[in-house]
């Protein structure tokens, strides 16, 4: 029998994959622990709501102001090196941080700053380490790749992380953030070893930065598939997040949870996730790309749906389960179809702009949500992200021919 290394790393996927993937690993397990300490630590200096919320826009915001400049530089620079010095940035503002609050001198503006850092080197980081990862892997196995990263994401981000951050905060409130620096430290150091060498220096004179994510910006928009990969994650976002942006009071009104309960009902998500990196490898040899995009289109608006009509808690937690494993499907899928389809010279540019569409949907979709539920409701973010979604499964159906996660050309 195959050893468990060689399922989670196997040989075709190259030398480099086998430091990319315990990286990201390790990095997972730091940032899922922050997860659920970092709430706790703004919680422990403030009990404003309006101030917790902040602390999560705070590190969302530079991907609004830096993600598209960060790709741009990603096409520019050693990608390796952009994420062994975002790695170590981060890993030097958490010491910080838990030093400060070690010594119990960490006012929340502090806080704020740490996070605002965190986030900024975060734009780097992911520019870059998706960039890198087209370039280390053969393409041909990008679908393995990512599945197992998704995973890793999944099982020490989701389930792992959090409650270990809840446990490490209950013993110091400093012990999570310099779990999360080691692990960032040491997923430098792995990276670090990884043989990929920059990009090739183009011939032509250097241009604005700004030229070059316009560059970006023009081949997405002229890719229909890419293109559509992109309206598609924007339009996800927004509707998922305006629907769950009130998710604890769904849970506690209308479908009568306890908060105990309500844990259980956000791992059936987590779990459901766990099953998408298996289906994923059974599905997309026999049935293919596009069916599972255009499946995934179905599966989501038919969620919000569910969910708008139903008062059972037993149908909300299969139906976030089933969510779990189309949410990890369709981000292997599009993540490898986007990378295949992507120029080397443009991986971060593109990616960026993905990215941007990705957080920046995130961020309108929470605040409509809380607005919407506020004046009409609970369920009314559900309506709306129902009827959200059934607009883009109409007008994204065709347009994802154009997508693929095979080498050849896709259908044009």
């Amino acid at each position: 029998m195959r050893s468990l290394r060689t399922l989670v790393l196997p040989p075709e996927l190259g030398r480099d994959f086998r430091r990319i993937w315990p990286a990201a690993a390790i990095s997972n397990l730091g940032d899922g622990a922050l997860l659920a300490a970092g709430p706790l630590l703004v919680a422990s200096i403030t009990d404003q709501p309006a101030a917790v919320g902040a602390a999560v826009f705070v590190q969302q915001l530079p991907w609004l102001l830096f993600a598209l400049f960060s790709g741009a530089l990603a096409d520019r620079l050693d990608r390796r090196l952009m994420v062994v010095v975002a790695d170590v940035f981060r890993a030097a503002v958490l010491a910080a941080l838990g030093l400060a609050v070690l010594l119990d001198a960490s006012p929340l503006w502090a806080v704020y700053l740490a996070l605002f850092l965190l986030g900024s080197a975060e734009t780097l980081a992911d520019n870059a380490a998706g960039a890198l990862l087209v370039t280390a892997v053969p393409k041909e196995h990008l679908g393995k790749a990512n599945a197992r990263l998704y995973a890793a994401a999944t099982v020490l981000n989701q389930l792992g992380g959090p409650p270990i951050g809840a446990l490490l905060f209950a013993v110091g409130a400093s012990v999570p953030l310099f779990l999360d620096a080691i692990t960032f430290a040491a997923a430098a150091a792995l990276i670090s070893r990884v043989s990929v060498r920059p990009p090739a220096v183009r011939d032509e004179p250097r241009t604005a930065l700004w030229h070059d994510v316009r560059e970006g910006i023009h081949w997405l928009w002229n890719h229909s598939g890419v293109r559509t990969l992109a309206w598609a994650i924007l339009i996800m976002n927004i509707t998922f997040c305006a629907a769950f942006a009130t998710w604890v009071l769904f849970a506690r009104e209308r479908l009568g949870l306890t908060d105990t309960q309500y844990g259980l009902l956000i791992s059936a998500g987590a779990i459901g996730a766990i099953a998408g990196t298996p289906v994923y490898h059974v599905l997309e040899p026999r049935v293919g790309s596009l069916t599972l995009l255009r499946a995934g289109l179905v599966i989501e608006t038919a969620v919000h749906l569910i969910l708008a009509l139903t008062r059972n808690p037993w149908i909300a937690g299969v139906t976030m389960a089933v969510f779990g494993v189309h949410a990890v499907v369709w981000g292997i899928v599009s993540t490898t179809a986007r990378q295949l389809a992507t120029p080397d010279a443009l991986l971060g540019r593109v990616n960026s702009v993905y990215l941007l569409a990705s957080v920046g949907g995130a961020a309108l979709g929470s605040l409509l949500g809380g607005v919407l539920a506020q004046r009409f409701g609970l369920v009314a973010p559900f309506t709306f992200a129902f009827v959200g979604m059934v607009v883009m499964t109409v007008v994204g159906w065709r347009p994802l021919r154009h997508v693929s996660v095979r080498t050849e050309t896709p259908q044009r």
